[in-house]
This record gives C-alpha cells, structure tokens and sequence, in this order.
C-alpha cells in the first residue's frame, strides 16, 4: 500500500525532505502557527507546524442536487448508533442520529437536541430537552425516547459497543418533567455534556426501535432520528453505497441540508479512491489513503486538504516483557526519529506527538499551553538522553521486544522498522510482526490474542474533544483501553481530583497534572499525531476539515460552489 518503504536509514535520508515538500505543496493551509510546541527539539515540518491546520472549509454557495462521497474504511455492518464504534458506522449515522449535545467544527461543545445542562455536584445532571424536533416521520420526540436512547447503553440486551467508561458511570436516567431528563451518576464527573455529544447522547425513536426488533438498523428496516438527513429502506445498496437524503423538516432552519442527497460509496482500493477523486466520480472522502496522497495533491480538479485533528498513531504495550518496563518505553521514544515516519510514512500530514492527546485538541483549550511546556516531559530525539532512560531499566535487555501490526497495513511496518533503528542504537531488539487483520481486531477485546506480545499498534482517536476523557481511558486502573494493566495510585488521584472539578479551567490545569504523570510511564509510546486528509472536489463545498465527522452531521455541509 505503501509508496515508500523505510527499507534502510539511507533511503529514509534521501527522501525525507522530498516527499514531505510534495505533501505540503498540495495541502490546502491557512495561516502560520506560533512556535513547534511538539516533542521534536528540533522542530516539525509537515501538516501542523508552521502551518495552522484548517477546522472548516468555504461554505456552501448554492444547494446541490447530489453529492457521491466515499468511506475509505468501507461499507458500515449496521445502523443501529449503540453498535456505531468505528469510522463506517459512525461516519454514517453522526448525519442521521442526532445527539443532545454537538461536537463542533472547532472541538467546542455545544447544546443540540438538549437545550441546557445543569449540575451541583457533577452526580446529578438535569438536562432540557427541546420540545420542537420531530422525527423523519413528522412525529415529536419526546422526554420518553431521550431516556430510552441513553438506557439502550445500560441494557445488556441490546449490546451497546459504548456499555463501559462513561456509561458504566450513570445509575439511573429519568423522565424528570416536562422536557427535562435527570441522569444521576455513581460518582461525579463534570465532563459529562461531552460525553454526551457522542453516540451516548444519541437519540432514536423508541417505538420503531422496538417494533423493527432484531431487524433494527439493518438496510431494510434503518433507523428512525431526527438529523439534517435522513435513511429510507430501500437506499442501502449493499456492497456498493447508501444513499441519504434531505429531511426537510429538520428542526434547525439553520443547519439544514445543503444538499438534496448524499451518496456515500465503499470504495476501500486507494488506487481506486485516489481515481475516482480524480475524475470527479467520487466527489470528496474524508482519509485519504496515504499511497493516493501523491496523486491528489497535485489534482487541478479539486483540492486537499489539511484539517484539525484527534487521531494519533501510538505503540500500546500489554505490560509484557521489555517493554513492560516504563524505562524501555520511555527509552525508545527518545531513540526513534518520529519525525522521520511523520514526513515519509505519513508524507507531511503528522506530527511528533509529545502525549497521547494529539497537540489541536489542546490547542482549543485556553491558557494551558504554557503549564503543559513546564510540565510534559521532553520526549525528543536524543540518542544520548534515550541511554540514559535505560539505565533504569530493571529487565534482561538481553530478549527481543515483540510488537504486532496488521499485516496487510505496511506502512505501520515502516514505523516498526525506523523504531527499530532506534533500539539498536540501544543495543536492544525490537522486532515487527505482522498478523493477519482478522486476528489483530482481537487485540483491542481479548487478553488471550495479545499472549506473547509485548506491544502492538494504534491508529486511535479521542471520541470527545476533552483530553481528560482519553487519558482516563488509556491510564486509570481497569479503564477500557489500559491494556497493559498500567495501574499508579498518583495517576488515578490525579484523574479523579480532574474530573470531579467543577471549575472548567482549574479542571484544565489538573488535566495537565494529570498528563504528565502519564506521560512519565507512557503505557502507550506516541509516535504522531495525524492531520485530517479530506479530499473534495470543486463542484463542491462546505464540508468540517476537522476530526468531527465521527459525530458531527458533515454531509449536511456539503453543497455547491456556485
């Protein structure tokens, strides 16, 4: 897949700065950004330094009567939002299921189907509801299906992907009044209106849920919600494409549908995407392959862009050999040239990450940047500083260091190889292994899949845009994504004193405490942070550039440029 394979530090040399000007030249940028505050001493090239990475895009000039987009991850499994936990599904249902509160082009937060959120002691929510939203089939929502929608996530029947971290944290949520819902919560976490512009903040119609049964979100029976677009039986082409269509009944006059419909196609072959955006046969997709990156950038049929984003690219460790020990981890950070894999591998659209909250997502948060200067430890390359971390290592640097890739992705086998450059440099072993794709999903579910490795990778992202709620998840005792088991008393005080702080900007600045303590033992190793590559053609228009599309109505945007 990949155009460039880091086969040796010579070729990575030569090609470096080449490839990484060819990205750059065709990246649609705004702006220039203050000083590199990544974890690279020596600065970044690339998406994201020196440069200041788009949120949106012109907005739409006229309506447009079609638009034929396209999941570069392929084709969804279902519609049904509790089983929305991965880019086809979300990409999808964020235009037709609607949350209580909305994630924002520019990673703020903003009340949607609910108009207002109040609480005293971070347990107890009360939430209005919006008494003027209809679903597609003209009936009101009601209190009743806001209460029903969050509650499918506590019910074990209906196997919400989303049934730990947050919503393992709510006790109860009632029909309080006349448009007013109470969530009561087991301890108190004053994030909560972020969680809640996710999919656990999705609302569907509890009478068609119920009546469609275990057909539910499958292409003949759908959804029934309330977004700017809206899914119709029948629309769902198996194989190839679904298609949705404007609800012109939509509550909000203000964010209506751009367009009349919304094509969403399966193509996965990035020679096949990076043709298709070409010609205009597929007008605009959000990941753009890496390998179609070259082609695209120089297209005179339309433009690609660089956006804000949530993703980053990391090494889990399972809490196993070598790379159990936090000295090794932090060691091999420091001897691996990050930065190299963000202009090769990633040809200019990343980043060094210097935490595992990608650097926009703090960028939006106010009068941090400087504490996180002081506080974040220096994780930039230096052979000399990475001996040094090993020296504290308490393991035989004698065994080899195992980390598992999907086999059929090779440009993470480039990351790999270029950290494993670094580790001979420490007179230890790294060595790549692919698995099959099949198998490697199991990582992230089974303990047993994970046996006799010491780390594998992530492509991974922040499903909220608040860094507390990530580092939660990656770092606190039993939390969903601590694969290794990581497990230190200071981090877990730290992460509660944060979340049950009421103040948002002293909740910030004990985030920010938080994050350095973690990114001390760095349970996860973080390579780069990843810009978003959307790609549109310009007979269109308007589409977030942003990492919103998981959970933002994106298509709703889109429409003509004149």
């Amino acid at each position: 897949m990949m155009k460039l394979r880091m086969e040796n530090n010579v070729k990575l040399a030569q090609t470096r700065a080449s490839i990484a000007l060819l990205a750059i030249a065709g990246l649609a940028l705004a702006g220039c950004a203050s000083g590199d505050r990544g974890g690279n001493a020596g600065g970044s090239e690339g998406a994201g330094s020196g440069t200041e990475l788009l949120q949106t895009t012109p907005k739409a000039a006229a309506e447009a009567d079609k638009v034929t987009w396209n999941s570069t991850y392929g084709e969804l499994a279902n519609l049904d939002p509790v089983k929305a936990f991965n880019y086809p599904e979300n990409t999808i249902v964020a235009n037709l299921c609607e949350p209580l509160f909305q994630m924002q082009p520019d990673f703020s937060v903003q009340p949607n189907l609910a108009t207002e959120s109040d609480t005293k002691d971070g347990i107890v929510w009360t939430l209005g509801i919006r008494d003027d939203v209809t679903f597609w089939d003209g009936s009101p929502m009601t209190v009743d299906d806001v209460v029903y929608s969050i509650n499918r996530h506590l019910d074990p029947a209906e196997g919400s992907y989303w049934g730990g971290g947050v919503v393992a944290n709510i006790a109860s949520v009632e029909n309080s009044g006349a448009n007013e819902v109470t969530i009561t919560l087991k301890t108190a976490d004053y994030t909560l209106p972020s969680s809640l512009s996710t999919i656990i903040g999705v609302v569907v119609q509890q009478a068609q849920r119920e009546a469609a049964g275990e057909n539910y979100g499958n292409p003949d029976t759908g959804v029934m919600c309330t977004g700017p677009l809206q899914f119709t039986p029948g629309n769902w082409k198996q194989g190839q494409s679904i298609t949705l269509d404007r609800y012109d009944g939509y509550w909000n006059a203000d964010k209506k549908a751009q367009a009349k419909q919304v094509e969403i196609g399966f193509v996965v072959d990035p020679t096949a995407i990076a043709n298709g955006l070409s010609t205009g046969e597929i007008q605009g997709s959000y990941d753009v392959p890496l390998p179609a990156l070259g082609q695209l950038s120089s297209s005179s049929t339309g433009t690609l862009f660089a956006g804000q984003g949530m993703q980053d690219m990391a090494i889990i460790s399972t809490g196993e050999g070598l790379f159990g020990d936090p000295a090794v981890r932090r060691a091999l950070t420091r001897a691996t040239d990050r930065q190299a894999i963000a202009d090769t591998v990633y040809e200019g659209t990343g980043t060094v990450s210097r935490s595992v909250i990608p650097q926009s997502v703090w960028d939006a948060i106010p009068d941090v940047a400087e504490q996180r200067d002081e506080k974040l430890p220096d994780l930039s390359y230096d052979i000399e500083a990475a001996k040094a971390e090993l020296e504290a290592a308490d393991v035989d640097l004698s065994q080899p260091i195992k980390i598992a890739y999907p086999s059929e992705r090779s440009f993470y086998a480039d990351i790999l190889n270029e950290m494993s450059n670094g580790a001979k440099e420490l007179g230890i072993t790294l060595e790549p292994t692919g698995v099959p794709s099949a198998q490697f999903g199991a990582f992230f579910s089974d303990p047993e899949a994970r046996k006799g490795f010491d780390g594998f990778v992530t492509t991974n992202y922040l499903s909220a845009p608040d860094p507390l709620l990530h580092l939660i998840s990656v770092a606190k005792t039993g939390s969903d994504q601590n694969y290794a088991k990581f497990s230190d008393s200071k981090v877990d005080a730290a992460l509660d004193a944060a979340i049950g702080e009421s103040d948002p900007q002293k909740r910030a600045e004990l985030t920010v405490e938080a994050e350095a303590l973690i990114m001390a033992a760095q349970p996860w190793v973080p390579i780069n942070d990843l810009a978003v590559r959307m790609y549109m053609d310009n007979s269109i228009t308007g589409a977030p550039a942003s990492f919103v599309y998981l959970y933002y109505p994106w298509a709703a945007d889109l429409g003509a440029t004149a």
